[in-house]
C-alpha cells in the first residue's frame, strides 16, 4: 500500500518507520523545515515531503490521489480534520485515519466523515477504568464502521506465548499486535520481538475474532 502520513511528531514517525518495515511505501508530510532535513538523511526509503499538508498543493506533491490510506497525526484537530477532507474529497483517497487530540471534539471528526478518528485520550481513559475493576481483558475500543476491536491483554507466565518471539505465535486472521507495555516502555513489537511474562499487549483484530485473538495469547477463557 502507498500510505500519506501528515505530522513528523512522535506518533507520525514510529508509524511511518513501522509501515517501512512492513514493506509498505510511506511519504511523512511536515511544515519544519529542519525536522524534514534531519529526517530525509535519517530515513531511508520513506519520502519525507516539507509543507502545510493542509493546502492541496502540498497532497499534490506527496501523490495522496494515488495513496490507500491518509493518516493525519499532527498536534491540532483542525489541521487534522482538514487534510482528512482534502484528501477525501478532493483526491479521492478511500480511507482516512486521524489522531484526536481533544476528546471534545470528536463529534467534528465524525461529522466531518473522517473514516477513523482515534482518540488515545479515552483509550488511556478505558485501561485505566477497567484496571481497577481488575479486569484482564480490556475491550477498549470498537470501531464500528471498520468492524476492528482493540484489547489489552495481561500475559501471565502459563501464557502459551511466552518466551516465544512474535515470529512464531499463529495469529487469527486480520489480527495484529499493535504494542506491548513492559515495565516503564512502550514497545512496538517486530516479528524478532519476545513475549514475556508481565507483558500487557495491545491487539487489533476484527471484532468476530476477538475470541480466537484472546485464545491464542492467553489461552482458554
Amino acid at each position: 500500500m502507498y500510505i500519506v502520513i501528515a505530522g513528523a511528531g512522535r506518533l507520525g514517525l514510529v508509524l511511518a518507520k513501522r509501515l517501512k518495515e512492513d514493506k509498505h511505501q510511506v511519504c511523512l508530510i511536515d511544515k519544519n523545515e529542519s525536522l524534514c532535513n534531519k529526517l530525509a538523511s535519517q530515513l531511508k526509503g520513506i519520502l519525507i515531503i516539507c509543507g502545510d499538508a493542509t493546502y492541496p498543493e502540498i497532497l499534490k506533491e506527496a501523490k495522496i490521489e494515488k495513496a490507500n490510506v491518509c493518516v493525519s497525526a499532527t498536534s491540532t484537530d483542525e489541521d487534522n480534520i482538514i487534510i482528512c477532507n482534502l484528501a477525501k474529497e478532493i483526491f479521492g483517497v478511500r480511507r482516512t485515519v486521524a489522531r484526536v487530540n481533544d476528546p471534545k471534539h470528536l463529534p467534528l471528526y465524525r461529522y466531518m466523515e473522517v473514516d477513523n478518528p482515534v482518540d488515545s485520550t479515552s483509550i488511556i481513559a478505558r485501561i485505566v477504568e477497567e484496571e481497577a475493576s481488575f479486569s484482564d481483558v480490556i475491550n477498549l475500543l470498537s470501531i464500528k464502521k471498520g468492524r476492528l476491536s482493540i484489547v489489552r491483554l495481561d500475559i501471565s507466565s502459563d501464557s502459551p506465548v511466552v518466551n516465544k518471539p512474535l515470529k512464531d505465535i499463529k495469529l487469527p486472521p486480520n489480527s495484529v499486535l499493535v504494542s506491548i507495555i513492559r515495565g516503564p516502555d512502550i514497545i512496538i513489537p517486530s516479528g524478532s520481538t519476545v513475549i514475556l511474562p508481565d507483558d500487557e499487549i495491545i491487539g487489533a483484530t476484527l471484532i468476530d475474532m476477538e475470541k480466537d485473538l484472546i485464545r491464542s495469547l492467553i489461552g482458554e477463557i
